[in-house]
């Protein structure tokens, strides 16, 4: 893929740069609409960034929001720039304090609320935005990110509005979260935080709103995103189709990548889209389907641009022995191959009476289920050869991976797993050839997952898997965005979800643990008090082996205890049609079409809509 021989990337360098006025710093006169078509495997939830915690409206969030800080995009590795900020935050040798300025001229999208008048971006909208996370109302997945920092006075604020059973005072001034002037803002920390700038690179978590636009739409303002960002929502078929626009109010914004020197693909990229303004397409058309073979037909037949993913099932026909099929190769296609750092887990309600709790037989259990469940074969059936074993919690390309570490995590032994049943007492008592509780009772787990196929083929694996050493497991199928309202809710007893990781470091991982975090991004509500502390202290200190020795120590408490069965970190592989110009992906940039061309209109398109 990398090679600049190959037929997929001679076409991509070859194909023209389309010039047209707004690419030259005003809109387009007379231009061909240029849209961006792919396809979405999971459907979104809303686009309120107090709200969403999934990884699909957060994509599509950022297209909205605009956080003061972001990731470069063609940077290898990660690197951080201003966004509205005017420049890097000042921040304080402490790491307790970040004083950020925000760049003058840049006006939210049009709406109503602001009765017919352009709409300034100030630090006032950052200050506010940064509290509704606080505002028990809109029930923030994202607040332990800001309360593990501990800004000075907010959670005290909430705490007391809370037992007086008050609404949430946004005007009540706190001493770490304040606005200096009209584009400056502060915000002082109770702790120690030396990466807690990573928090201000994504717009769907620290991208700014406007009151007027909160107040106006009350509930609903998931439905109604406002923001400074390059897109506007044109149109919304909830769980089908999300239509975004170009937003008119986008500031002048230009192409300027710097990937490193020996990466000739990537300088290739960022010479040939050298000051062109951004975003370069006009719309961006994402379609909803959860099912793999009508997605990977869907793009087949040219109805996407875009295949953010090739299904499991086609991984072999799309790119056998990870190279380009060379029928894909022939028409233009080019494959863009990435691991993202995440994880795939089966997470235990820590607080459900059978498979929670911190008691050996407790323990002996979720070790037992962690131990029979075959990952190799899960690769290799389910996942087709794209992922790699887990040996713990924290994934690749993120600080604190440790890619020469081993465990209990990936082993796969139906016989310790029956020894440690045995051992604890989850034994058949009646002869039925299913395993009861130490008490004598029934054993049955009951595992949430999905309509979806891939979810059905885990199931599978799943049903197999207990059913060699003794244990029942029933299914609960329901749809993601339902079951992720239950699991936040802990009224789950074992799902599986991936985590994915949002900025460059193994704490985004470790927080999956901590006691805090529950019904957050800990949804297996593990609070182990050994394990608390261990996860404070490394969010205390700054990159180093004493850091290092902390997180290795909190991963293993956490694989000793098992709240989860950390079963894969994914590879991932996506399609770009021949007129797809610029396609890359980093996966700490959440609006990659912000950075992508397309070199034809709709109508001009095999397959694309008249």
């Amino acid at each position: 893929m990398d090679s600049p021989a190959s037929p997929a990337r001679r076409l991509v360098l070859a194909a023209p740069v389309l010039a047209s006025a707004w690419a030259r710093g005003a809109p387009p006169a007379q231009a061909g609409t240029k849209v961006l078509r792919y396809v979405f495997q999971i459907a979104e939830t809303n686009f309120d960034p107090a709200q969403v915690t999934d990884l699909y409206s957060r994509t599509v969030c950022c297209g909205f929001f605009e956080a003061p800080l972001e990731f470069e995009f063609l940077a290898r590795p990660v690197r951080m720039r201003p966004n509205t900020a005017a420049e890097m935050p000042e921040v304080t040798a402490d790491f307790k304090t970040f004083t950020f300025r925000i760049k003058p001229g840049i006006y939210f999208a049009d709406d109503p609320a602001f009765g017919g008048r352009p709409r300034e971006l100030t630090a006032d909208d950052y200050v506010y935005s940064l509290k509704r996370h606080y505002d028990p109302r809109w029930k923030s997945g994202n607040l332990y990110l800001l309360e593990n920092a501990g800004i000075l006075g907010l959670s005290e604020l909430r705490q007391r509005l809370l037992k007086a059973r008050l609404p949430f005072d946004y005007d009540t001034p706190v001493e770490g979260l304040r606005a200096l002037d009209r584009y400056t803002f502060q915000i002082r920390l109770r702790q120690t935080s030396p990466r807690f700038l990573y928090n201000f690179a994504d717009g769907s978590f620290t991208g700014a709103l406007a009151r007027e636009v909160v107040e106006a739409h009350g509930d609903r303002v998931g439905d109604h995103p406002v923001g400074t960002g390059p897109f506007v929502l044109e149109r919304w078929v909830r769980s089908s189709q999300i239509v975004l626009a170009r937003n008119p109010r986008y500031r002048p914004v230009f192409y300027d990548e710097h990937p490193p020197a020996d990466d000739a693909r990537r300088q290739a990229m960022a010479a040939q889209f050298k000051g062109r303004r951004l975003p370069m397409i006009d719309r961006l058309v994402i379609s909803v389907i959860e099912e793999p073979q009508p997605r990977w037909l869907s793009f087949l037949s040219r109805e996407q641009d875009v295949l953010e993913i090739v299904p499991n099932d086609f991984a072999d026909v799309a790119f056998p022995n990870n190279r380009l099929a060379p029928n894909l190769a022939r028409q233009g296609i080019e494959m863009v191959r990435y691991p993202r750092s995440d994880v795939a887990v089966s997470y235990f309600n820590m607080e459900d009476p059978v498979v929670g709790g911190t008691a050996p037989a407790q323990v002996a259990l979720r070790r037992a289920i962690g131990l029979a469940v075959d990952v190799e074969r899960e690769i290799h059936l389910v996942r087709h050869g794209q992922a790699i074993p887990a040996q713990g919690p924290i994934a690749p390309r993120c600080w604190g991976y440790d890619p020469a570490f081993k465990s209990e995590m990936s082993e796969f032994s139906r016989a310790r797993a029956m020894a440690l049943l045995d051992l604890y007492g989850w034994v058949d008592r009646n002869g039925d050839g299913w395993r009861e509780r130490p008490d004598g009772g029934p054993l049955q787990i009951e595992y949430a997952s999905s309509p979806d196929q891939q979810s059905r083929q885990l199931a599978e694996q799943w049903q197999k898997n207990m059913r060699a050493i003794g244990i029942r497991m029933e299914f609960k199928i329901a749809k993601w965005p339902e079951q992720l309202k239950r699991a936040r809710a802990g009224k789950l007893m074992m799902w599986g979800v991936g985590w994915v990781a949002g900025q460059p470091d193994g704490d985004t991982f470790l927080g999956l643990g901590y006691g805090p975090n529950k019904g957050q991004s800990n949804l297996a509500r593990f609070d182990l008090p050994a394990y608390n502390a261990l996860y404070e202290r490394q969010t205390r200190l700054p990159d180093g082996p004493e850091r290092l020795a902390a997180m290795q120590k909190a991963a293993e408490l956490m694989i000793a205890y098992m709240p989860y069965k950390v079963h894969v970190h994914r590879i991932f592989t996506d399609l770009a049609q021949p007129w797809v110009q610029g396609y890359d992906r980093n996966i700490f940039v959440r609006e990659f079409y912000k950075y992508v061309d397309v070199g034809a209109a709709p109508a001009q398109r095999p397959g694309a809509p008249a």
